[in-house]
């Protein structure tokens, strides 16, 4: 037999980690995006580099 304490008490460890999780998931993003390059600033610069280097 449960008990209906126990499949609560289950469910609110659950809902925890899905909110520590979702959490740290949107920390992640956040660094992410904090530490992006945009991608016109690196296409335009490596070509540059490597082809008018060696010319």
């Amino acid at each position: 037999m449960q008990c209906h304490g126990d499949e609560s008490a289950v469910s609110r460890g659950e809902q925890v980690e899905d909110a520590e999780r979702e959490a740290a998931k949107q920390r992640i993003l956040a660094q992410a995006e904090a530490e992006r390059i945009p991608v016109e600033e690196t296409t335009r610069a490596v070509p540059d580099r490597r082809w008018r280097g060696e010319r």
